[in-house]
């Protein structure tokens, strides 16, 4: 077999990154995303935290402002320039006490704001957790419909009675 044996390249050995922590060195100890105040009037944030995609300046504050209120701790692990046109951040945080890390790609237009905002968050179960936070911070404002709705409380007397309970 032709290949590479990514066994023995893997840096993490099996260990989910997003439980590992942040940058040792401290390079970015007071880092704060200056892209969001550099935001196109039509900028878009997506990503695997919402459903859909907002947009517009406030929209995007509003939200990352949200998020960056819930998080218990955040270590960035790389921020910085990529390409021409791109801004990366890579960083790992908790979420009443769950792990979550995230990677943003943010595209700035020719002017050099930030047009387009994508983030991809991990572990699944976390995201749904901050999904989750969010939708019930946003309830009853036009930004709920971007997340996880809370779950309904179950009537155990209708389940009973539905489920073969007594009669």
């Amino acid at each position: 077999m032709n290949g590479t044996d990514v066994s023995t390249t893997s840096s993490i050995n099996g260990v989910p990154t997003y439980l590992g922590g942040g940058d040792p060195a401290g390079r970015f100890d007071n880092y704060y995303p200056a892209w969001v105040a550099n935001l196109a009037d039509d900028v878009t944030i997506e990503g695997s935290l919402l459903d859909g995609a907002a947009q517009g300046p406030d929209a995007v504050r509003t939200i990352v402002g949200a998020i960056r209120e819930l998080y218990d701790d955040q270590e960035f692990n790389f921020a910085g320039p990529w390409g021409d046109d791109r801004f990366l951040e890579d960083y790992t945080a908790q979420v009443r006490g769950e792990p979550i890390a995230c990677v943003v790609l943010v595209t700035l237009n020719s002017a050099g704001k930030a047009q387009h905002i994508a983030a991809n968050y991990r572990p699944r179960s976390s995201l749904l957790l901050l999904s989750r936070l969010l939708g019930e911070r946003f309830a009853g404002t036009g930004y709920s419909k971007y997340f996880v709705a809370s779950e309904p409380e179950k009537d155990v007397t209708a389940t009973s009675i539905t489920h073969g309970g007594s009669t």
